[in-house]
C-alpha cells in the first residue's frame, strides 16, 4: 500500500448514518402547518442556537435563553430537548450497510459529529452500529465543533491518524471542504488516477451522504443510493 492510499474512513452522524431532523418532532406539534413550523425553526429554535449546544453549552441554559426571549413558544421550546429523541427517525440503511461492510474487512472506522454531550448517549444507547467505531469525537464533549479545524486536528492526534490516508464523509460541504483543508480526501484522488481500481465516488450536499464505494466486474456498472450533487466532485468512476 503507497503512502497515499486510503486505509482509514471517518463518518459524521447526523444526516449521513443517523436520521435527525427537527422537523420529525415539530410536524406533528404544528399539526401540518409547514409554513409555521419552518418560522419557528428559522427564528426561534434556529440552527445556530442548536450549534451551541452541539459546542457544550448545556440544555436547560439554552432553552431558559429562548424561554426569556419567547414566552409564548414556551412549550414548543421545552419540546426541543424533552422529546429531542422523536426528532431521530432512525438509522440510514443504505450507509449503515456501507459502515458494517467496511468494519467486516478490517477497515479502521471513525466519527466526528457535531452533537450535544447531553444527547449523543441516547443515539448511543439506540444505535448499535456506533460500536464499530474504532474512536468517536463529539463536539458538545470537546467544546469544539466543525468546521473549525480545531476539532479535526483533535481527531487526528488523538487516534494517531494521517489524514491522507483518511476518506471523510460529511453531509455538509462546509465540514467536508474543511476536512479536505488537513489534508483528508486525498486519497480519493489517488484511486481515480489507476486504472486497476473500480471506484464510484458518491458526493452529496444535504440529505443524506457522500461515499465511496467499490464496484466489482468490468466497472460498467454503477451504485448509487442517494441523490447527487457534491462537493467531492460529480459521479465519477475510475476504471471503467
Amino acid at each position: 500500500m503507497t503512502n497515499d492510499s486510503c486505509d482509514t474512513v471517518v463518518f459524521d452522524l447526523g444526516g449521513v448514518l443517523i436520521d435527525w431532523d427537527p422537523r420529525h418532532l415539530y410536524r406533528t406539534l404544528f399539526c401540518g402547518d409547514h409554513a409555521a413550523m419552518e418560522r419557528f425553526l428559522s427564528e426561534v429554535c434556529t440552527p445556530t442556537w442548536n450549534q451551541q449546544q452541539d459546542a457544550g453549552r448545556p440544555w436547560a441554559e439554552a432553552v431558559a435563553v429562548l424561554q426569556e426571549q419567547y414566552p409564548e413558544y414556551d412549550e414548543l421550546i421545552r419540546a426541543y430537548r424533552l422529546r429531542w429523541s422523536e426528532m431521530v427517525a432512525g438509522e440510514i440503511p443504505g450507509t449503515v450497510a456501507i459502515l458494517r461492510a467496511l468494519h467486516a474487512v478490517g477497515t479502521p472506522l471513525y466519527a466526528l459529529t457535531n452533537w450535544s454531550q447531553e444527547t449523543f448517549p441516547i443515539a448511543q444507547q439506540r444505535f448499535d452500529f456506533l460500536s464499530l467505531f474504532r474512536g468517536i469525537v463529539v463536539s458538545g464533549s470537546e467544546r469544539l465543533v466543525k468546521p473549525d479545524l480545531a476539532i479535526y486536528r483533535l481527531l487526528v492526534e488523538r487516534f494517531d491518524l494521517n489524514p491522507a490516508r483518511c476518506v471523510y464523509i460529511d453531509d455538509s460541504a462546509t465540514n467536508a471542504a474543511a476536512a479536505t483543508l488537513l489534508g483528508m480526501n486525498s486519497a480519493f484522488d489517488h484511486a481515480l488516477r489507476q486504472p486497476h481500481v473500480k471506484i464510484i465516488v458518491l458526493a452529496a450536499k444535504g440529505q443524506h451522504f457522500s461515499s465511496g464505494h467499490d464496484i466489482s466486474g468490468d466497472g460498467s456498472k454503477t451504485w448509487r443510493d442517494f441523490p447527487g450533487g457534491g462537493n467531492l466532485g460529480q459521479f465519477r468512476s475510475a476504471g471503467g
